[in-house]
């Protein structure tokens, strides 16, 4: 499930799933950039992990082969293993991901890249 806001999406992938880029990642990006107008560079990426999922480690490359960049990642984690994840996350994404245990602190943060565009 996604819910997409000005400047930043939140997503809630279901329980067990195995996340890879043909099934999942490419068909919402696809709908994010399609509703949003925009190629990824104006988002933030907010991923709250309230369920446990795998994500196929090497699809990362694909996405930054495609050229999906992104303003911000974050992931919202209740658990060891949802934080474990990100090291690994990180070394398939250019920027340092956030790491939060609130939603709010994670929204936040999203707001903040628009407050300083907007001062800027």
């Amino acid at each position: 499930m996604f819910f997409i806001f000005e400047g930043y999406v939140i997503s809630e992938i279901k329980e067990g799933i195995s996340f890879s880029w043909e099934t999942h990642a490419h068909p919402i990006i696809k709908d994010v950039i399609d509703y949003t107008k925009c190629d990824g560079s104006d988002l933030v990426y907010l991923s709250h992990r309230i369920y446990s999922y795998s994500v196929v480690p090497t699809d990362w490359l694909k996405l930054f082969r495609n050229s999906f960049d992104l303003k911000g990642y974050g992931i919202i984690g209740y658990t060891g293993v949802s934080f474990v994840n990100t090291v690994i996350e990180n070394l398939f994404f250019k920027k340092k991901i956030r790491r939060f245990t609130t939603v709010d602190a994670a929204v936040q943060w999203a707001k903040s890249f628009n407050l300083v565009e907007a001062g800027g």
